[in-house]
């Protein structure tokens, strides 16, 4: 019980398998990560961020949590995103949600869950930004559908109001934010065509000047 050997095993011929087609792939992945991704996802175990773009360990800077959720006083996700953009260079962030989230689905349901309640209070406040639209869907599956979609949207939104993103801006970094969502039943990924690139592209009460951002 205290050992997993299958896991380990299924390590010892992944590791085999990469090796046989690149012999100094470990040895030159080991002396730097430059990744042009950063991934800001979901911790669903049916969403691995290298394996649904087919890219391979080095290529994508990744961060996962319940729901994919980006908020001001979450330092450990802020952190990602500032070393990411300032020490790593990424081209482009990605927040990808995906259908049939189970914190979606949890933060639609008015019952207590536990600890975890508090951090689906940020989904709920997506609820309450959009809360016409969401009540006017056809039914239940639409309406959870459209808030993954619309959440993915507004941490689009919350990672281009930082002021890492917006200092990367200032100094003519070229960085993307996009918003993705996968789907479970069919493994492909939807691009729900939000792509922000700078600064004249946000909501004019969160651009900060560059006196602002320097102090």
């Amino acid at each position: 019980m205290r050992l997993l050997k299958h896991l380990l095993d299924n390590n010892k011929r992944w590791s085999d398998r990469v090796k046989d087609a690149d012999p100094d792939f470990f040895q030159k992945l080991a002396t730097q990560q430059s990744p042009e991704y950063l991934w800001i996802g979901c911790s669903d175990s049916r969403v691995p961020a290298n394996e649904i773009v087919s890219l391979m360990p080095g290529e994508i800077f990744v961060h996962r949590n319940i729901a994919n959720i980006v908020v001001h006083t979450d330092l450990n996700c802020l952190s990602v995103i500032q070393f990411a953009v300032d020490v790593l260079n990424v081209r482009h962030i990605i927040v990808c949600g995906h259908y049939g989230c189970g914190g979606i689905q949890a933060a639609l349901e008015n019952r207590e869950h536990g600890l975890i309640d508090n951090w689906l209070r940020h989904i709920k406040d997506v609820y309450r930004f959009h809360q016409s639209r969401l009540d006017a869907s056809a039914n239940e599956r639409d309406k959870e559908d459209l808030l993954c979609e619309l959440n993915v949207i507004e941490q689009v939104a919350n990672v281009c109001h930082t002021t890492i993103v917006q200092n990367a801006w200032q100094r003519g970094q070229p960085l993307a934010v996009h918003g993705w969502i996968y789907s479970l039943e069919d493994g492909i990924l939807k691009d729900l065509d939000v792509c922000i690139t700078g600064m004249n592209e946000i909501s004019s009460i969160h651009r900060m000047t560059q006196s602002a951002l320097e102090t």
